[in-house]
């Protein structure tokens, strides 16, 4: 299936039809992660940003060290 690239405002676009979405189970309002690799354009649905993370994904990377950081709000205001 070919395409046209079209401006978009200051940018560019294509549109992609409904069958093709449908077949990558893609609707609407989705949100997709778009990369490039090997000179292609790859576009996936994006993982779920409600997804709720466990404490172990919370805590990936870090490495026990934490410095508790004063911080100077100024003078208390009326």
């Amino acid at each position: 299936m070919q395409t046209n690239i079209v401006k978009w405002g200051n940018s560019q676009g294509i549109r992609l039809p409904k069958v093709l979405l449908e077949s990558a189970d893609l609707a609407e309002s989705d949100v997709v992660d778009v990369t490039v690799e090997n000179g292609n354009i790859i576009i996936k649905k994006a993982e779920s940003k409600n997804k709720f993370k466990t404490i172990q994904e919370r805590f990936e990377g870090f490495n026990g060290e934490y410095e508790p950081v004063e911080i100077d709000w100024g003078p208390p205001k009326r």
